[in-house]
């Protein structure tokens, strides 16, 4: 019974980790706005999935994991900079029309929400950050306390995917309700803007990785 605290403790680092709404949820929410409910929350369990990976590697130890993000540190901020800055760029010159006419004729493929969970997934692992804010957090609440076992570490991951999860249907959720009440031009003005701040956010972390800007807060 007592294990069980265990995934309630994961569930709130996934909230905790998931809620600030930083280029992932401007991603899941202009999904959402412009493809439905259901692509914004596959968009969100590829995000999920990747603080599942980095939660597992911080809970488990994983050295060979971590070794390997480190060295490579700056290659996958600049490869996550760069996909970033083409997502941004594709959002902007996007026509929401043939998006929403695409979504009304019931033509949102499985390959097309196979490439927002992917998209997603990609973005947050490529993050070599997210591997060390898991290994503060579970550090600074105690996760695991002075007798942990591999039952508690493993029910404290599942807790961060669930966790995740829940925000990003939550969030894809309340965004899709309101979806309704937007016309077309501020679903193109919504467009433009998102898209813009995705590109913004690309060039800074692109940026940050060399020894110049590297104080720069992503």
């Amino acid at each position: 019974m007592y294990d069980i605290l265990y995934l309630f403790k994961g569930m709130l680092i996934g909230l905790m980790v998931s809620i600030p709404l930083g280029p992932m949820g401007v991603l899941i929410i202009q999904k959402t706005l412009h493809k439905g409910a259901l692509s914004g929350f596959i968009a969100g369990m590829g995000a999920a999935s990747a603080d599942f990976f980095y939660a597992s590697v911080a809970a488990f130890g994983l050295g060979f994991v971590i070794n390997t993000v480190q060295t490579h540190e700056l290659l996958l901020q600049i490869i996550g900079g760069i996909f970033l800055v083409g997502i941004g760029l594709k959002i902007y010159f996007d026509n929401p029309i043939r998006q929403i006419r695409q979504r009304r004729q019931g033509r949102v493929s499985k390959t097309g929400l196979l490439g927002d969970y992917l998209s997603l997934f990609f973005l947050t692992v490529s993050n070599p950050i997210t591997v060390v804010v898991f290994m503060a957090v579970f550090a600074g609440m105690s996760v695991f306390g002075e007798t942990s076992s591999m039952l508690g570490e493993l029910l404290v991951v599942i807790g961060v995917l669930l966790g995740g999860g829940v925000w990003w249907y939550t969030l894809s959720t309340l965004v899709n309700i309101f979806r309704k009440k937007f016309r077309l031009r501020v679903l193109i003005t919504i467009n433009r803007v998102s898209g813009m701040i995705i590109a913004v956010l690309g060039a800074l972390v692109i940026l940050a990785a060399f020894a110049p800007f590297r104080n720069l807060v992503i």
